[in-house]
């Protein structure tokens, strides 16, 4: 069974104070939770002295930043990789210079 919840979401824009006394601009949505999911929202939400309102924008706010987190580290494993492939290509063509030296000087000792 569903239940509407009414966060904040109706097209009008709504101007509020935030607990910093700042003025923002919210929108109303309207969603639907599982009970089961509204009834552990509702247990947070008392136990933590907070509204519906408060804790689903908390909520998005960590789920947001976790993601965004998780796709800097996918970006940066690619990044990683693409730098592998071009130093281990570098240390490549390095070693044979290297070793074109390394002849030389054993030749020179002779």
């Amino acid at each position: 069974m569903y239940i509407q919840m009414y966060m904040s979401r109706y097209i009008a824009e709504e101007k509020t104070l935030d607990r910093g006394g700042l003025m923002s601009n919210r929108k109303k949505i309207i969603t639907s939770l599982p009970e089961s999911l509204l009834e552990q929202v509702d247990s947070i939400v008392k136990e933590d002295h907070k509204n519906r309102s408060e804790l689903i924008r908390e909520a998005l706010v960590l789920y947001l930043t976790d993601r965004r987190k998780k796709q800097i580290r996918r970006e940066m494993v690619e990044g990683y990789q693409k730098m592998g492939d071009l130093n281990q290509s570098l240390s490549e063509d390095g070693i044979g210079a290297d070793l074109a030296d390394l002849k030389q000087y054993e030749l020179n000792l002779k």
